[in-house]
């Protein structure tokens, strides 16, 4: 049995953790179109909207969860996983990689300038970051700590992951609720991947990298219709979404 996770320092209610989840969505969500209405910027397709409405709200926010796990002295649990998986679930972030490099829009990509790639690669950076530091780091620390077991916690993280994408629904009206339902799935893919590193860099990582091969092909350019290489997420989530069902059984290491 392994002891809990932050025992000798500071606990966090679930209130607290919703307040500190509600920070993290004002940050977000409020100071991306507080700086759009001052910089009258609101496009993600050039150098200048990619800071404005990406890097600097999500660069605060990474920097607020950073200063919550500081305070808490949750660093060890929160950067560390020793409740390990089996190793076939290895396959999980092996098909996340190849999914990423068939779904990067090369194409378009070309066609803008490096400073571009770069601006948004590192602002898809800090989206991994951010939210894997704040639902699979400090929030599966925190249902640990309050005593659920592993079903619950991959259950629970990954629906509070999914239920604030909602929030989307501020710029993308209804098309919020498919993309929460959606990312919900993500989350308990995000979760085997720190499970099975035994750490929730390659989880951050992976979740970066995902994000910039999707803009790549969807918001690089205005009018087009979709990269095709995009289907690579859909199928990435049917194929691992069946292994899973069918090997759930072997999830857990056997005792």
């Amino acid at each position: 049995m392994t002891t809990p996770a932050t025992s000798g320092v500071r606990r966090l209610s679930y209130a607290g953790f919703a307040a500190v989840v509600l920070v993290y969505l004002v940050i977000i969500q409020g100071g991306g179109l507080l700086l759009q209405k001052l910089t009258d910027v609101d496009s993600t397709t050039t150098t200048r909207g990619v800071v404005v409405g990406m890097i600097i709200p999500l660069g605060v926010a990474l920097v607020f969860v950073i200063g919550v796990v500081t305070y808490l002295g949750w660093w060890r649990p929160v950067l560390r996983d020793d409740r390990r998986v089996s190793r076939w679930v290895w396959v999980i972030p092996v098909a996340f990689v190849v999914a990423i490099l068939i779904a990067i829009d090369y194409g378009a990509l070309a066609d803008t300038t490096t400073g571009f790639v770069l601006t948004l690669l590192i602002a898809t950076q800090l989206v991994g970051w951010g939210e894997e530091l704040m639902f699979r780091g400090l929030g599966v620390t925190v249902l640990r700590e309050h005593g659920l077991g592993e079903g619950r916690v991959a259950l629970w993280s990954s629906v509070i992951f999914g239920a604030v994408h909602l929030t989307n629904a501020i710029g993308h009206g209804l098309t919020a609720i498919p993309q929460a339902l959606v990312v919900s799935v993500a989350g308990y893919f995000f979760y085997l991947i720190r499970r099975v590193s035994g750490t929730n860099v390659l989880n951050s990582v992976l979740h970066g990298l995902f994000d910039f091969a999707l803009l790549s092909g969807t918001a690089i350019l205005v009018d087009q219709a979709g990269y095709p290489g995009s289907f690579a997420a859909i199928v990435l989530y049917v194929v691992l979404a069946v292994v899973l069902v069918v090997r759930r059984r072997r999830i857990e290491p056997a005792t």
